[in-house]
Parts: structure tokens; sequence; C-alpha cells
């Protein structure tokens, strides 16, 4: 009997070796197939600056009859030509820094295969790219939003030209806990890794979820989820709480949230309902506008105590300069985001004593305002790329 149960010991030990020489095998080829990471060299920006140029030139063509209006390729790529061009310039004599920067090798790899995917598309669709209605067309105008959103987070993360991901504000402060938390200064991550440390916190459940969720917050479809990214998204379906609740009442299942439409595609989607009184109040031209007040959650109220020389100083402030531009009237930062709050007036006689309802924030005179960055910068009108080829 001993000598029977020999062979069934060393079996499974067997297998166990040629599984495991297998797996290194399957690892060692796999690494060995894997396209070579890019570098960034002036050679690398200059290819992809003349594919840039070569699908500006494609969408230049008279029978395009492009319309301008958001998102316009035609000014999106100039931007965004321009916005490296400028990049360059500072990192010119330290393009090893750049190289060495994995959110801008990622950023120039997706530039250009969303290039290629755009001069594919008039390669393959000819005739039919004129044709608005075309499947091609379709697939170009959704390929013009992700060169809208990609240009966005370049100059998000690149403000003035110098790289600043790695000190980029999330609005939110738990979503930027969480981001920190998890992934330190790190400006974007594999969707893999942000997938599976999400999942720890607000569990997403099916493998459908998952894709819809990516197809929602990976705005350059690149398959990495970069801080600026998380940022928008973390904004749009706050608060952190309930966050993928949110997002799935409001993204997945309201009729009135469609993905990847223009303005002139919403507005020739609701052409037929213009005329049904009271359209405007139903979502996508429907007779039913879906109740939300149970996802409706009433948040404390946030007071702020100040010192006297604090509240003279604001109810001092023309009331004027709180809503003249875009930056905060004290430190001219971009505003990301706003807040209801009650100034409490001064009174002596609560400085020692507990604060009052509600949430309390305490400011002291030696505070600094932190400076914060635009989440989305407006995009801005440039000549069109200068050939390069």
């Amino acid at each position: 009997m001993a000598n029977n149960s020999r062979p069934n010991n060393r079996l499974p030990a067997t297998q166990n070796n040629i599984t495991s020489l297998f797996s290194k095998l399957h690892g060692a080829f796999s690494e060995a197939m894997a396209p070579p990471k890019l570098t960034i060299d002036k050679r690398s920006l200059e290819k992809t600056w003349k594919l840039m140029d070569k699908v500006v030139k494609h969408c230049q063509h008279p029978k395009m009859n492009l319309k301008n209006s958001p998102p316009f390729i035609l000014d999106i790529l100039p931007d965004t030509y321009q916005h490296l061009r400028l990049i360059y310039s500072k990192y010119e004599d330290k393009l090893l820094v750049l190289n060495n920067n994995e959110y801008f090798r990622l950023f120039i790899e997706n530039l250009m295969n969303k290039c290629k995917q755009a001069i594919k598309l008039f390669k393959e669709g000819k005739e039919k790219m004129f044709d608005e209605t075309s499947h091609y067309r379709r697939n170009l105008t959704k390929l013009s939003l992700v060169f809208s959103h990609m240009l966005s987070e370049l100059k998000a993360l690149f403000p003035n030209g110098v790289f600043g991901g790695d000190q980029f504000r999330i609005t939110k402060a738990d979503a930027a806990d969480f981001w920190r938390g998890n992934f330190g200064n790190r400006t974007t991550v594999s969707w893999k890794h942000f997938r599976q440390t999400l999942s720890a916190v607000h569990p997403i459940s099916t493998g459908l979820e998952a894709m819809a969720l990516k197809s929602t917050i990976d705005l350059t479809c690149n398959d990495y989820i970069s801080n600026f990214e998380f940022d928008v998204f973390t904004r749009l379906f706050q608060p952190w709480s309930t966050l993928l609740r949110n997002w799935q009442i409001l993204a997945v299942t309201h009729p009135g949230y469609v993905a990847f439409l223009t303005y002139d595609e919403v507005k020739a989607r609701l052409q037929k309902y213009i005329n049904k009184p009271g359209s405007y109040l139903y979502p996508d031209g429907r007779n039913v506008n879906p109740d939300l007040s149970s996802a409706v959650q009433l948040t404390p109220e946030d007071h702020v105590r100040v010192t006297q020389e604090q509240y003279e100083l604001y109810c001092e402030m023309d009331p004027r300069s709180r809503i003249r531009g875009q930056g905060c009237p004290f430190c001219r930062a971009e505003i990301k985001g706003t807040e209801s709050i009650v100034v409490d007036p001064f009174d002596p006689r609560k400085q020692h004593k507990a604060g009052s309802t509600g949430n309390l924030v305490e400011l002291d005179e030696d505070d600094e305002v932190e400076e914060q960055q635009q989440h989305h910068h407006p995009l801005q009108t440039s000549p069109l790329i200068a050939s390069s080829s």
C-alpha cells in the first residue's frame, strides 16, 4: 500500500512544477512581446506634431463642412499643439525629465494613438466622412470630444507649460484624502489598480458596472485614471459617501444623461420636442421626470468663526468684487468649487465658548490662502498647426 501511494504523492508535485514552468515562460514571453515604452525626445514629439497636422489637414477638407461649435477639432488640436510647444520650450534642455514623467509619456502615447485612429477613419471612410450621419463621422466627433478632454487635462497638469500634476488639488476633501492615502502624489494610475482600490471603499458589483464606470471616468480613453479625471468625476457625483450610488442614479439610469454627445447633436435630438408643452420639464422628451428626492441629502450648515479684524474686512469688501471674473477676490486664484457657509458675526462674548450649531471652522490670522488649480480650462483659439511634414 505504501508503494501504491508514492506515485499519487509525486504526481501533483510534477504538475505544479510544469504549471510553474509554463507560468514563468508565459510571463517572460508576454514581457518580451509587450510593445516598448515610448521614449520622449525631440523626434517623438515631432512625430506627434506631424500626426496632429495630418488630422487637421483631413478635417480642413471643404466637404467636411465642420461646424465651429464645441468640440471643434480645428481649434482643439492647434491649441494642444501650442501647449505642447510651450512645454517643450520649458524642457528643451532637459527632455529626460519629460521622459521620466509617467503622465506625459502616457499622454503623448495616447495622443499619437488617437491621431492614428482619426487618420484611419478618413482612410477607411473615404466619401462617407463627408456624411454627418455616417458611422465614421460619428466616431470622429467622439474623438474630438476625447481630444478636448485631453487638452483640458494637459493644461490642468502642466499649467504654464510646467508640470504640476503632483501638486494638483482635488476639490472635494474626502476624495482628496482617498487619492492621497492610496496613490500618494501620483498623477495617474492604471484603471485596474484604480478599480481595485476604489472597490475597497465603494464596492463595484459586476464587470458590466465596472465597464460603465470606466466609460464615465476615463475621459481620455487611455486605460489610466488621472487625478484630474478623478476630480471631475467626484465633483459631478458628490457627495463622497454615496459616490457610486449617485453615479448610478444620474449617469446610468437617468434618461437625461447621455455621454459623448455634442451640443449640436443634443439640439438635433430634442428638436422634435420643441413644440411639446412643458417638454423642458422632462428629460429626452419623455413624459415622466424621474424623482430624485430620495437621493438628496441635507448637509449640515457650515459656520465660519472669524476674528473681529477678519469680519470687518469681509463686511467692508465690495460685493461686486465677489462676482467679478472667475478668480478668488482675495488671492486671484482660479475657483474650482463653491460651498455654502455662514459667516458668524464677531462676538467677543463667544471667544472662549463652544461654537454654534452645525460644523464650525475657525480661521486663524496666520492661515495662508492655498492656490487652487482650475479643473477645466477653457479652450482658446489659436492658429492652425503649421505643417512640419
